[in-house]
């Protein structure tokens, strides 16, 4: 995880020095492999995108690199990385994705926090992203969410410090910058630091170089509530852990929230020390556990509406049985489908979805192979007015006929489209079929619903849902 958040701190940098086409063209996903002494060895997902990386960003990349990992990198290189699209790879970032969820924060800051590890957005209406609102709630994490919410409504005066430990990928950073948006927004002059045990690592490291460790102390001492995400790096970090346990001591005295998290429970930090070890547990620790199949279906559908993307509940509902392990791997595949529908068009349906779970080893079922099957020996223009008419509830007649009514003439246009972009009919025999129309008025149609589907998502989505439910 920590190659993970020093990635994303690298292309939030390059993000800044490039252009917006270049980045989405050559960066596309993108991964550390090697992190050793004097380089670091950049994962591409093909020797397309390592050539121009190398060719054309590698000074850009390189700067950002030693400012993440200070001075003594001396080189970087890139190497096609063959798990980068495994789920299981924690360490890869979908650049697209990462482009446009870097665009939507503010890049303005607070100006009391100035020092802040981790500068994010002070102002109202923060990202829904992360909220309690939109938390999705199980029995699991229940507790969890009922702390955050307590301590968002009185930081440091009850359950302090909070301790929030389980499995990655499970909720545990979105609670935590959930709480923090909660406080920020409740408490407008509080002054609140999320950060990550790296980040504060890192900063404990320019402090120490800079002979401004008291500095630091002191900066920290000023603020309200301290969130600090995935202290497990902090393990063998023995300096850092002091000092970590000095800023403790300094807010906890003076009443000021703390909030940590970790993927194990306190008694199982061995790699602290026992006195920083014994500080986590004076508050309250709480678990989360993996969620259920409702609460994945819940999640999925949640994730959708964020994106404002629609999902069929068959799809919604097979995804949740198989995709089982964590919240990151159901967002990760609905954002596939997400991605696929934008570059291709394709909707997602029960079939599509089971194959591409297939190949990504989420399962071994193929449901839908047989309908499949079936629908392929459709022959006649009969079956694809059949399946328009069925599709849009209205009479086949009203498409044959030359009714002007909007809720024929676009069936009307769509069976036309049909009929010769997938059954190749000629235009003169498809007009034959609307009532004697001539070669211009099928043409005109044609390129119309074209324009049409460029610009009308749902439409679009009208559209490929009548092309596979009957196979063509």
């Amino acid at each position: 995880m920590e190659k993970y958040y020093r990635l994303k701190n690298i292309l939030l940098s390059v993000i800044d020095e490039v252009k917006k086409q270049d980045f989405l063209v050559y960066f596309r996903k993108m991964s550390i492999l090697e992190v050793n002494e004097k380089e670091i060895v950049f994962g591409t997902v093909s020797t397309f995108m390592k050539d121009n990386l190398q060719a054309k960003f590698y000074d850009t990349i390189k700067k950002a690199t030693i400012k993440e990992f200070w001075d003594n990198i001396q080189s970087i290189s890139f190497k096609v990385d063959n798990r980068i699209d495994n789920p299981s790879n924690k360490d890869a970032i979908e650049c697209t994705s990462f482009y446009k969820e870097s665009k939507k924060k503010t890049k303005k800051t607070n100006a009391n926090l100035s020092y802040s590890p981790m500068p994010m957005e002070q102002k109202k209406g923060n990202s829904k992203r992360y909220s309690l609102s939109n938390f999705v709630v199980w029995a699991d994490n229940q507790l969890a969410f009922s702390a955050c919410e307590a301590v968002a409504r009185n930081p440091g005066k009850s359950y302090n410090p909070l301790y929030i430990y389980g499995d990655v990928w499970l909720g545990k950073t979105h609670l935590l910058q959930a709480t923090w948006n909660e406080i920020m927004k409740k408490y407008k002059g509080k002054k609140v630091v999320y950060t990550t045990a790296d980040k504060f690592i890192t900063e404990y490291v320019s402090a120490v170089k800079k002979r401004n460790v008291e500095k630091m102390r002191s900066k920290y001492a000023e603020i309200d509530v301290l969130i600090v995400d995935d202290v497990q790096f902090f393990s063998k970090k023995e300096q850092t852990q002091n000092e970590l346990y000095n800023v403790f001591n300094i807010l906890y005295d003076g009443n000021k929230q703390i909030i940590i998290s970790w993927d194990r429970t306190p008694k199982e930090l061995t790699e602290l020390e026992p006195r920083l070890r014994s500080r986590f547990e004076w508050g309250i620790t709480v678990d989360i556990g993996r969620p259920d199949f409702e609460t994945r279906l819940a999640i999925i559908q949640e994730k959708a509406r964020e994106k404002e993307f629609l999902i069929p509940q068959d799809v919604s509902e097979f995804i949740a049985a198989n995709v089982t392990e964590n919240v990151r791997e159901l967002e990760w595949v609905l954002n596939q489908l997400i991605a696929e529908y934008e570059l291709t068009g394709n909707t997602p349906t029960l079939t599509r979805i089971a194959a591409k779970l297939q190949k990504l080893n989420f399962t071994k079922d193929l449901i839908g192979e047989s309908k499949t099957k079936r629908v392929s020996t459709i022959k006649s223009y009969e079956d694809i007015l059949d399946a328009v008419s069925s599709h849009f509830g209205i009479e086949k007649e009203g498409i044959l006929w030359g009714n002007r009514k909007k809720e024929f003439m676009i069936p009307r246009q769509v069976s036309m489209y049909l009929l010769k972009k997938k059954m190749n009919y000629t235009y003169e025999r498809i007009g034959n079929i609307f009532s004697g129309r001539n070669h211009a008025s099928v043409l005109y149609s044609c390129n119309k619903l074209e324009k049409i589907i460029k610009k009308d998502k749902n439409l679009l989505y009208e559209l490929n849902a009548i092309q596979d439910s009957i196979g063509i």
